[in-house]
């Protein structure tokens, strides 16, 4: 069923229209909002557009030609923000206006509670809504002025249903009784500091991190921390400043001399001039000489305390728990999660519904007082130990 809601958006480009958009929001008890943005070119996001939906209107606010600050009360007001994917509208918002809101429904979020495993906006309005978006073009330029009609209609259709979609996701969620844990979740997002990437910690974006051991891991933390301290300083992508293969190769073979990073695959001149490559040179001594307790180790080396026959075992009870309450089960719990509760250290699966849910299930595994056994239809049930061994 294809249906699209015939809202014309206003297009806001003074400061007289944005004052009366946030006026009329602030009023308001929900809205729905979006934003559009580039990282193509540059290492901090450029925010392009921010699509406001309320009542039965729809504005585009144009940062390119009017200062978005005043939308700043309007976040901080108390009306709620129903966002989809909120994580990188959270940052772009914060940094163009100061503020994120202070109420928020994130529709991705919610969709977990309902058995939903991160949903695209196009997929979750399909599904609750029975109404089929536009398709987007991914590599339309929205720093482009003017902008057409076919993108403001598309950039509109982000915001348009977000408050049917709201409506009918709490009335879902409160049929389930899983309303409030959805708000929590959400207010989490919120209560999580969205600080840029820390430049020790960089390195666990390289590919196949997982492997590198001993002098790799120091040495792949300080290159990729000098990239993302460089590639802040000049406001550039980090494969302009060093590439993705580059990296890597410099992480396995660890130059030591100007001619041996030359050599290495994928350096090119353009990434060693204005010092770099005597810089790079360093970075890679440093990590050479890196102690293990100065190593910034990513949340997956958590596991590496815990069995992992363990940890697949109880993992395995997570998605049976996931698909007898439709849950997503990366919401339920991730491999950390339970890697810290084998370890004994303090995480998400301590309080409120996860525990409910997951942490104490898992517990009662863990102490041996029930067992995880198949139930004779290829589905996993937790029974009581018999305690009595079975036959060889």
């Amino acid at each position: 069923m294809t249906q699209q809601n015939q809202v014309v958006p206003e297009l806001v480009e003074d400061p007289q229209q944005l004052a009366l958009v946030c006026e009329a929001v602030a009023a308001e008890d929900r809205y729905g909002i979006d934003t559009e943005f580039h990282l193509e070119r540059t290492y901090y996001p450029r925010l392009a557009l921010v699509q406001v939906a309320w009542s039965d209107r729809v504005a585009l606010l144009d940062p390119l030609s009017v200062d978005i600050a005043p939308l700043a009360d309007v976040l901080r007001g108390p009306g709620t923000a129903i966002v989809h994917a909120a994580d990188q509208d959270l940052v772009v918002l914060d940094a163009a206006c100061g503020a994120v809101p202070a109420h928020l429904f994130d529709t991705q979020v919610a969709a977990g509670f309902l058995g939903m495993s991160t949903p695209s906006l196009s997929r979750l309005t399909e599904r609750v809504l029975r109404v089929t978006l536009a398709k987007s073009d991914r590599l339309t330029d929205w720093m482009a002025r003017p902008l057409s009609a076919k993108q403001l209609a598309y950039a509109a259709g982000d915001v348009v249903h977000l408050l049917d979609l709201h409506t009918a996701m709490v009335e879902r969620l409160q049929a389930l009784g899983r309303l409030e844990w959805a708000l929590d979740e959400c207010a989490q997002a919120l209560a999580t500091p969205r600080r840029p990437v820390e430049p020790d910690e960089a390195w666990w974006r390289i590919r196949d991190h997982r492997q590198l051991r001993g002098t790799a891991r120091g040495v792949a933390q300080e290159v990729a921390a000098w990239r993302e301290r460089r590639a802040a300083e000049l406001d550039l992508p980090r494969r302009s400043v060093l590439s993705d293969l580059a990296l890597v190769a410099i992480v396995h073979r660890a130059p030591t001399s100007r001619a041996d990073l030359q050599a290495v695959r994928g350096v090119e001149g353009r990434h060693l001039g204005n010092g770099a490559a005597d810089a790079i040179l360093e970075a890679v001594a440093r990590g050479l000489a890196l102690g293990a307790d100065q190593l910034r180790l990513p949340p997956e080396a958590r596991e590496e305390r815990a069995e992992p026959a363990i940890v697949a075992v109880a993992s395995g009870l997570v998605r049976q728990i996931a698909d007898e309450e439709r849950f997503d089960t990366s919401l339920l719990a991730t491999r950390a999660d339970l890697s810290d509760l084998l370890a004994g250290v303090p995480g998400r699966l301590d309080h409120g519904w996860r525990r409910e849910l997951v942490g104490d299930p898992v517990r009662r595994l863990l102490a041996g007082d029930v067992a995880l056994a198949v139930d004779g239809q290829r589905g996993l049930v937790l029974e009581q130990r018999s305690r009595i061994p079975a036959d060889g």
